[in-house]
């Protein structure tokens, strides 16, 4: 069961990084090119969303059946003290719940505003945090 959901979720990470950028550049683009907000930009912040919200899902119970989680707690200062056991078992799992958490304030505070302008804003400071954010906590060692 873990090696099928850490597939999963390494799987699955290639499309939300995908995604990510789509939806990420479309809000820059329609921020700094005065667009107006169309059903083209609302499905790419809503697919954004969701991927983001289906990996988060994933990774919990990938987290929850790891070793790393059970090494987290049961030696705490051995994992803290090794970096690549500190960012498995709690530097990643942390950052993508703070990354889903601006995803998902962005695309609320978006759904808020009345112009597009507004809405552009929004999901361009959130998804671009977001994604900054997952970026910055991927274990890159051991995904590529």
């Amino acid at each position: 069961m873990y090696n099928i959901l850490k597939a999963a979720h390494s799987g699955w990470a290639y499309l939300l990084l995908l995604v990510l950028v789509i939806a990420t550049v479309n809000a820059l683009i329609g921020l700094f090119g005065k667009r107006e907000f169309g059903n083209r930009d609302f499905s790419f912040a809503l697919i954004g969303l969701i991927v983001t919200h289906i990996q988060l899902l994933i990774g919990l119970v990938l987290w929850a059946l790891s070793p790393y989680s059970s090494a987290l707690f049961s030696n705490t200062s051995e994992v803290m003290a090794t970096p690549a056991l500190r960012l498995l078992a709690l530097e990643h799992p942390l950052m993508m719940i703070i990354a889903v958490a601006l995803l998902t304030i962005g695309y609320s505070k978006h759904k808020k505003k009345i112009v597009s302008n507004g809405k552009f804003k929004m999901l361009a400071i959130f998804y671009s945090l977001a994604f900054i954010v997952v970026l910055s906590r991927l274990p890159w060692s051991q995904w590529m």
